[in-house]
């Protein structure tokens, strides 16, 4: 049996908490008007990179914009965005992670599968997450011990999930990841059909609401799925790595699944792996 992750025995100020969550509702609310107003009517990448490495002048715009608000509304706490910073040091009791518009190459093209993701993070996890998803008009927030809720509106898995007939993964940078093309066909004969739909963060809040059994990302960067993922413990999910250990964003891939999903697809991952290999 896997470990299923914990939630964090880690007390934040509940006023931090309640101003993060006002705060990141109120950007996020301010992304989804700014993506749906912008989303394939013209705006495109500046260079003829890959399409997973696109930035447009609309991600700018939202980093901007979120900077701003974040470094008014709280000072001391730093804020790392997607286009701009490499990585994430862990030195700061707290720090903000944002990607702007997770999905570009679908942004671009119109393409209904992009969202903008923001996330209060301590050394132990998200502590605040909201994740803007433009097209369904929702916004989902959560907040360590607070639920998770999709506009308002409480979320929370119940038994059975693992019956969805969906997992989804995302492509590496450079393709698809080693394994990938085992890991689809294990779970095409189990009956389970593997989606690929460009977003990481909405691959993941797919499971939090229950619509999917599982997200496997083989790798990511703390701002894919930081927002995402704390939406995903509120609802009851299991957050694992590749080897099955529990950890909200670890280091060695990242599984998100309902629970009694989670065993089954970890194998899966775990096999396809090892072919490869």
């Amino acid at each position: 049996m896997t470990v299923l992750s914990s939630r964090p025995a880690h007390p934040v100020d509940p006023g931090l908490v309640s101003i993060a969550l006002e705060v990141a509702g109120r950007l996020a609310n301010d992304a989804s008007d700014v993506i749906m107003a912008t989303a394939g009517r013209g705006v495109r990448p500046d260079s003829d990179e890959s399409p997973f490495d696109w930035v447009t002048d609309t991600d700018r715009t939202l980093e901007r914009h979120t900077r701003r608000v974040l470094t008014a509304e709280f000072p001391s706490i730093p804020v790392f965005c997607e286009n701009s910073d490499v990585d994430v040091p862990g030195d700061s009791e707290f720090r903000w992670v944002v990607d702007p518009v997770d999905g570009t190459a679908n942004y671009t093209a119109g393409m209904p599968w992009c969202a903008y993701s923001l996330a209060l993070v301590d050394r132990w996890g998200p502590v605040v997450g909201v994740v803007a998803d433009p097209y369904r008009s929702q916004i989902y927030a959560a907040a360590r011990g607070r639920g998770m809720r999709a506009n308002g509106t409480p979320v929370r898995l119940t038994e059975r999930q693992g019956d969805s007939l969906v997992v989804c993964t995302e492509m590496t940078r450079t393709g698809p990841w080693p394994g990938m093309g085992e890991f689809i066909s294990t779970a095409a004969i189990a009956g389970t059909g593997v989606r690929v739909l460009g977003s990481k963060c909405l691959a993941v809040a797919q499971v939090a609401l229950g619509h999917v059994a599982a997200a496997v990302l083989h790798g990511y960067h703390e701002w894919d799925v930081a927002g995402a993922v704390s939406l995903a413990v509120e609802s009851g999910a299991v957050v694992l790595d590749r080897r099955g250990a529990g950890a909200q964003l670890p280091a060695d891939g990242l599984l998100v699944a309902a629970p009694d999903a989670a065993d089954e697809v970890l194998g899966w991952w775990q096999s396809a792996l090892q072919v490869d290999s």
